[in-house]
């Protein structure tokens, strides 16, 4: 089944242009979202995709100019459409994007880009969405984004020193960004390493933050490509979810701190004069300050922080703090309120572009079984989403 796209007024549905026969609104046109309407058009549903940015891929586009994925080609491509580059090589976040791209109009995704939600709220049933100036009704929303949405910044940033210069990884894209000096790096994650690897090459660095360990092999090597198979399809896909008691066990260590380093190895980042350190605690006299009491003189801290989820626009009680309470995507609070791209919604793989098609396709399975119940109650009810002009 094809859905086509027909810009900003209706959508095409099997030939007839329909601006009030969607049955579910997919928020965010990455990975997770574009996964879920590949599987509800696999099933016959209607639907719509919003996406905030002007065009489909962007969210990887606006990534640090040297960005490549963690993980090789061969786990990188969605159901339906294999990644289109060697097997073993690792895609640049630009041709990331492009395929994004490709692969919604290869399978005829309905995406409305230009089109941020500010609000979802519940009526009578129903779900009301604000999005891009518009007021959207729907049966079923599925808030396909990452926890990966607001920038996290520690409280005493803003007592550094105005001379160093600052800034987050989200907003990082090349060295050329930063003044001549020494760089503190604070977050020792994937990011935080292979920024570090980047820099190392021009400044003197410090990674701080705590170990989150790596792969016991080069993911590019001969042992690797045997390996990586076994640790993205078996290890994180299948053993560490929350089904299993040992991913059940670590699954909130993860969240806290993040997975292993994949492709940088501490060895690398040694040989380049990184130093390792303790976490970043404080400020003093305007320059930050180590665990273990050590001041240190930088011109430029580049922060490899994380994110905070950004749900504040979610107006439904389904959070617990920053997260939404869920059973693998599915809201039970909440009828027709799904979730799919969070870190470790399922497994360990879920936020990687291997483990999202699973998460999506549990979800359209729900979505489906849902409308034939709703149905069988209201037999005549074809209209599930209506959206007009906002006048308010």
């Amino acid at each position: 089944m094809a859905i086509q796209a027909t810009g900003n007024l209706g959508f095409m549905m099997n030939g007839k242009q329909n601006g009030r026969g969607m049955e579910t609104i997919i928020v965010g046109g990455g990975q997770a979202g574009l996964s879920v309407g590949y599987h509800l058009a696999r099933r016959g549903m209607s639907f719509t995709i919003l996406e905030g940015r002007q065009r489909i891929g962007d969210v990887w586009r606006e990534r640090w100019d040297s960005l490549r994925l963690f993980t090789p080609a061969g786990f990188s491509g969605l159901d339906g459409m294999p990644f289109p580059a060697p097997r073993h090589s690792f895609p640049t976040k630009d041709e990331m994007a492009d395929y994004l791209e490709t692969y919604a109009a290869r399978f005829g995704l309905p995406v409305r880009t230009g089109m941020p939600v500010s609000g979802l709220t519940g009526r009578n049933g129903r779900f009301q969405v604000e999005a891009g100036g518009e007021h959207l009704v729907a049966d079923n929303v599925v808030v396909a984004m990452a926890n990966y949405q607001e920038p996290r910044i520690p409280p005493f940033a803003p007592e550094l020193d105005p001379s160093i210069v600052q800034v987050h990884s989200f907003d990082y894209r090349n060295p050329g960004q930063l003044r001549d000096g020494p760089v503190l790096i604070v977050g020792a994650g994937n990011s935080g390493s292979e920024i570090a690897m980047e820099l190392g090459r021009r400044h003197k660095v410090w990674l701080s933050g705590r170990d989150t360990g790596q792969l016991p092999f080069r993911v590019d090597s001969p042992v690797g490509r045997v390996a990586v198979p076994m640790v993205l399809k078996g290890l994180f896909h299948r053993v560490l979810t929350v089904r299993t008691p040992i991913g059940r066990k670590v699954r909130p260590k993860v969240l806290r701190i993040g997975g292993p380093l994949i492709r940088v190895r501490n060895r690398d980042m040694a040989r380049l004069g990184i130093e390792r350190v303790p976490r970043t605690a404080r400020v003093e006299n305007g320059r930050p300050v180590l665990d273990d009491g050590r001041v240190l003189d930088v011109a430029n801290v580049v922060w490899c922080t994380g994110f905070r989820p950004g749900f504040d626009w979610i107006d439904l009680p389904v959070l617990d703090g920053d997260e939404p309470v869920h059973r693998s995507g599915i809201v039970d609070t909440q009828p027709g309120l799904y979730f799919v791209g969070l870190h470790f919604l399922h497994a360990l793989s879920s936020a990687m572009i291997h483990g999202v098609g699973r998460d999506a396709e549990r979800v359209a399975s729900a979505i489906a079984a849902r409308s034939g119940e709703e149905s069988a109650r209201q037999p005549s009810r074809r209209s599930s989403i209506a959206y007009a002009a906002d006048t308010r």
